[in-house]
């Protein structure tokens, strides 16, 4: 796909191209098509550095999918004007709605199943180098005391597809930013305390690298549980390069035992990856390692680079769609034998949408 990225490809053949590789790598059309899309961004004339916009593709109508890309990249094969979507000249879908990714205390998914939560202000983060969040303009005030819990609870049930927070199945804590495992810990029991005062016995998720030791764990499973640990790893190489201070002290080496310990705990376990950083040797060897110890699929997703520092920190070749289609075949070969699946509503920037190694996913929405 790099002719079709340098502009040297005539614009009729950038989606026989898209076709070519997908046919190459068995998948369909339709998670080449998305992948490139978080790949590539969009080209469009809206005043949106980053939106959460909602997909239909035009062989796939029946099925949306909300990406979170952004829509000033003049480069883009991509174009979207009218709400109608082309990879060069030829139309390839439609954009429903476009909201700005604005960071908020909290938002549902899964049609009301889910939610996240951002209890620490991600704009006050110092971020990691790979991260738009720093790039943009975010008014999230930080949730510190039991009380802004509760304001928070209140008001997001009012916003609930159906007003009844006792559907909710899991409470995902994301933009959590704690820099130590003792103030993590204490937030979680704050957390579940506000949860059973509004009668959720949700699973309680949280994205973090601080949690890691023995007695953290024992603590959650005496005070939080049900609980599940998605282990931020992002990357196994060039960690000190790429992750801010609290994320790279955890090297990758040590990262099995974390999962172990959770999983001694009786924690359900994940973790996140973000492809298109480390070379596939990398990528293989580091999945390959924590692949035994998680009891959900781990959160993988498509770099994408919003500026060109960011475009600088990929590994060479992750530029091109082929990169990340020969990633996802060597995931699905390290964990197609555990009978673990994506789930199409947990990742906005995935590898995979319609097919995971030639099944059909279900309940894709």
């Amino acid at each position: 796909m790099t002719a079709l990225l340098s502009g040297q490809a005539s614009t009729t053949s950038m989606l026989g191209e898209v076709e070519r590789l997908a046919a190459k790598y068995r998948v369909p059309v339709e998670d080449a098509l998305l992948i490139a899309v978080n790949l590539h961004g969009i080209n469009s004339d809206l005043p949106r550095y980053r939106a959460r916009v909602r997909v239909r593709l035009a062989s796939a109508p029946s099925v949306p999918w909300q990406l979170i890309v952004p829509l000033n990249v003049t480069g883009s094969p991509f174009r979207l004007r009218g709400g109608h979507l082309t990879l060069g000249d030829a139309p390839v879908g439609t954009v429903e709605r476009i909201e700005a990714d604005e960071a908020v205390g909290g938002y549902f998914r899964d049609g009301g199943a889910a939610l996240t939560l951002n209890p620490n202000a991600r704009s006050r983060c110092v971020g990691c180098a790979f991260c738009p969040n720093t790039l943009e303009a975010a008014a999230d005030p930080r949730l510190s005391e039991e009380r802004d819990l509760r304001e928070l609870f209140a008001a997001l049930r009012e916003q609930h597809p159906r007003r009844d927070l006792a559907e909710l199945r899991e409470v995902t804590v994301s933009t959590g930013c704690f820099e130590r495992e003792a103030a993590a810990v204490q937030h979680l029991r704050t957390l579940r305390t506000v949860l059973s005062e509004h009668r959720v016995n949700a699973r309680i998720g949280f994205l973090t690298s601080v949690l890691g030791s023995e007695e953290a764990f024992d603590q959650l499973a005496t005070y939080v549980a049900p609980f599940v640990l998605r282990l931020t790893a992002e990357c196994f190489t060039r960690r000190d390069l790429l992750l801010k201070a609290s994320k790279a002290v955890l090297v990758a080496s040590e990262m099995p035992g974390v999962l172990r310990r959770a999983l001694a705990a009786g924690h359900g376990t994940s973790f996140t990856y973000i492809v298109g950083l480390d070379g596939l040797a990398a990528l293989q060897a580091g999945v390959g390692a924590l692949a035994p110890y998680v009891t959900e699929f781990p959160n993988f997703q498509v770099y994408q680079a919003h500026n060109s520092v960011m475009a600088g920190l990929r590994t060479p070749g992750a530029q091109d769609l082929e990169h990340y289609l020969q990633a996802r075949v060597v995931i699905e070969d390290i964990m197609g034998s555990s009978g673990l699946r994506p789930a199409a509503w947990e990742c906005y920037r995935p590898l995979w949408y319609f097919t995971f190694a030639g099944e059909p996913l279900v309940g894709v929405r």
